[in-house]
């Protein structure tokens, strides 16, 4: 099953010495990694020098792999949950089919809004989100959401006002690098990112300006650290842009020739009251002005958000204005600056539309077709005619992943049907009617769509290491199962596409172009259609690669000229086909783009190729930002939690087996040494912390990089785990035990986990 690139020999290999080219799955960079196997162990792993991205570049936590793949409380059966809320193991043949008559006897009864999907893939899964939107199609489920919605939709949002396309930092070369509420030592972003981070503090010719309340390990490089008061970013940031209208720092040439409504703006910031603005965020005023005076002088600026603002006080606002920086100095379509981009799938539905649609239970906006994270238990737990009744949730774990820990255990319990699709027991496979238990993802092809890079934009097709679990299916052949059960399709169906298959990827080309055309209801499921015909040709254990044709067709069709320029030959379909086996065969990854600088203003979507700078209700937030609080503590929460700090040995809810973490065991509270003398603990202590949503104990970490009245605990504990399979404890605090839903932006509904209202209290 393991593809290697190991050298030919007539001598006998030892298994246990090959290495096996994969990636790494616990961040959005997916780095090449390989890896030595001992029957079913990942026993050795370094970083992957031949790959494209990466370049043998890796962080501590990819080394630590094999706590993900061999967990404990892996499913290896379906499973039905009985009235008295036990499980049954039941066989595939009986959980599809039942899986499909409850979800259908939902939407019979009471309509398709009542149906939702939630997820589609976690940071190096989204194969399996493409397979999924089959199943959705199939049956006709409109009403979906994921992970990006408690994080990156008030982000799209902006990005679709301003360029209806997605844009990213060259910080490889940027002279400037800004990172707002965003700390890349730990959460990367963007290739390479320590070797980066480490070149530009070498570089007296380059900058690092980082935003940030705390002292980050990125802070420490920084030339600038601008460490706000928690919640007080847009203060922050629009002091710097005023600064930079205010000092005659802005590139109007390129605002008058490459722009549109950047007049109602820069007037707007220039009212700010650099000075107060200064006050209120905490930061001193020549510091302000130094930073943005670097900024102003920059021949390339880029700039990278992440959830420290995005779930905070203004996010929305504060992405707006993030943005402004170097739109007004002009650091775009150039080495450095930034760029929009290529892709093999989009992430997000960059859409310009004044108003987005709204949900159907609570009135919201719902953007990129992705209905806000924190309103789907109000969706549920509710008598409105239109609520959810069931749902479909895949390669996600909303139960501890979602603010409200406790409303989502009721929202589940509240729902007439409910199926989870996933590798283990999770704490919402807890709470479901049936789970169907998925192959890890190094037992199954995959890949990510993180693809964000300029002018060389990369794709790497991963392939399999390791069998699947028996009992366990990949996810491809799940919905395909599911999609043949709703009665789409047949063998008869997909016959001619099989025997078009076999003669090549020419011939079945055409043939699939024939059938969906002739067959309108095949174009909706055709990624399970690619699956059973085209992927039935691929090398053993690449099935669920079939996928990527699509994706492959659609990339030389966008990007005629630019894929060519990557090394891929032909044209039209020959040319997707090409680039299709390239991805299929590479265990590197592969350019599938180069670019010209030119080009990035040929990827914007706005109809006259302009960034439309002015969002009114934005520009409107800007000019009542002063009569806004700076501080949300109060007598009762004099502290302010962020929830979910990313640290050295934290990865989301992927790796359940706390054993993996080397160092901060069971996830300490963080508080600075004045705050620790005030309520009276040491490292090591108990602390019991109180939010508005819930109370926990934790154990201290006294840490000078933390400011006072600001505390800390990491993502990715609280997670339930038995080293033996038996009865699950939990280490650690699950943030969102701590979290309410109604703790939101105002645009995107995305949870203000970085700042929230706390009380502390010394547990002897």
């Amino acid at each position: 099953m393991a593809v290697t690139d190991s050298p030919s020999s007539t001598e006998p290999i030892d298994p246990k010495m090959e290495w096996h080219k994969t990636v790494c799955v616990l961040c959005s960079n997916n780095c090449g990694v390989e890896v030595r196997l001992d029957d079913r162990e990942i026993t050795r792993i370094r970083g992957n020098k031949a790959h494209v991205a990466s370049k043998g570049y890796t962080c501590e936590k990819a080394l630590r792999l094999n706590h993900y793949q061999n967990n404990t409380s892996r499913l290896t059966s379906p499973m039905r949950r009985e009235a008295d809320g036990t499980y049954t193991e039941v066989d595939w043949d009986t959980a599809i089919s039942e899986v499909v008559a409850g979800l259908s006897g939902v939407t019979e009864k009471h309509g398709k809004r009542s149906l939702m999907y939630y997820g589609g893939g976690g940071q190096g899964n989204h194969l399996v989100g493409a397979y999924g939107s089959a199943t959705r199609r199939a049956l006709g489920i409109t009403v979906r959401s994921n992970a990006l919605a408690q994080e990156k939709t008030g982000e799209a949002w902006v990005d679709g006002r301003l360029f209806a396309a997605h844009t990213h930092g060259d910080f490889h070369h940027a002279e400037v690098s800004i990172f707002v509420g965003k700390n890349p030592w730990h959460s990367h972003g963007f290739d390479e990112a320590r070797r980066v981070l480490k070149n530009i503090a070498a570089d007296d010719a380059r900058s690092m300006i980082v935003i940030d309340p705390r002292r980050s390990e990125t802070a420490d490089l920084a030339d600038f650290h601008l460490q706000v008061k928690p919640g007080t970013d847009a203060f922050c940031v629009a002091a710097l842009g005023g600064i930079l209208v205010q000092e005659g720092l802005i590139n109007q040439t390129f605002l008058d020739e490459n722009t549109v409504g950047s007049e109602p703006v820069v007037a707007e910031l220039g009212k700010v009251d650099v000075a107060d603005y200064s006050a209120r965020c905490g930061v001193e005023e020549d510091l302000l002005r130094a930073a943005a005076r670097r900024i102003g002088s920059a021949d390339s600026v880029a700039v990278l958000e992440d959830l420290g603002i995005e779930m905070a006080p203004n996010s929305t606002l504060v992405s707006y204005l993030q943005k402004l920086l170097w739109i007004l100095v002009g650091s775009f379509a150039k080495p450095g600056g930034m760029t929009t981009h290529s892709s093999m799938a989009p992430i997000f539905n960059y859409s310009m539309a004044r108003r987005e649609p709204l949900t159907p239970v609570t009135g919201s906006q719902i953007i990129s077709d992705l209905v806000p994270c924190n309103e789907i238990p109000e969706m549920i737990s509710s008598d409105h005619p239109e609520r959810i009744r069931a749902m479909l949730i895949e390669s996600s774990n909303p139960v501890h992943s979602l603010a409200g820990g406790p409303d989502w255990r009721q929202a589940m319990k509240d729902l007439d049907f409910s199926v989870v699709i996933d590798v283990v027991m999770t704490e919402t496979a807890r709470e479901a009617s049936y789970i169907l238990p998925a192959s890890s993802q190094y037992e199954k092809v995959e890949a990510t769509f993180f693809s964000l890079a300029f002018p060389d934009n990369t794709f790497t097709v991963r392939a399999p290491i390791l069998e699947p679990l028996e009992g366990t299916l990949p996810e491809a052949e799940i919905h395909a199962r599911i999609v043949r059960e709703v009665g789409l399709y047949n063998d008869e169906t997909i016959a001619p596409l099989r025997a078009a298959a076999e003669e090549g990827i020419e011939a079945f080309g055409v043939a699939m172009m024939t059938a969906t055309a002739e067959h309108p209801e095949l174009a909706g499921v055709a990624p399970v259609i690619l699956y059973e015909t085209l992927g039935q040709t691929l090398p053993e254990g690449m099935a669920g690669a079939a996928i990527v044709w699509f994706s492959a067709q659609q990339a030389a069709r966008k990007y005629p000229m630019a894929v060519r320029a990557a090394g891929i030959e032909g044209d039209d379909a020959s040319l997707g086909n090409n680039l299709f086996q390239k991805l299929v065969e590479s265990r590197d990854g592969v350019v599938f783009t180069r670019h010209t600088y030119d080009e990035a203003w040929d990827l914007l979507k706005t109809d006259d190729k302009k960034i439309q700078v002015d969002i009114p209700e934005l520009v409107a937030d800007l000019a009542a930002l002063s009569g806004l609080p700076t501080d949300h503590r109060t007598e009762e929460f004099p502290f302010i939690l962020a929830a979910g700090e990313r640290r050295s040995f934290t990865a989301n809810a992927i790796m359940r087996d706390p054993s993996w973490r080397k160092r901060d065991a069971e996830g300490a509270l963080r508080l600075s040494p004045a705050d620790a003398e005030t309520v009276g603990v040491e490292s090591g202590g108990r602390i019991r912390v109180t939010t508005p949503g819930g109370t926990a104990v934790a154990v201290v970490e006294v840490n000078e990089t933390m400011q006072d009245g600001f505390i800390s605990l990491p993502n990715g504990m609280g997670l339930d785990y038995s080293p033996a399979g038996g009865n699950p404890e939990a280490t650690g605090i699950s943030p969102n035990e701590l979290t309410t839903a109604d703790w939101r932006d105002e645009y995107a509904g995305t949870p203000w986990h970085k700042h929230v209202p706390a009380k502390l209290e010394a547990v002897g």
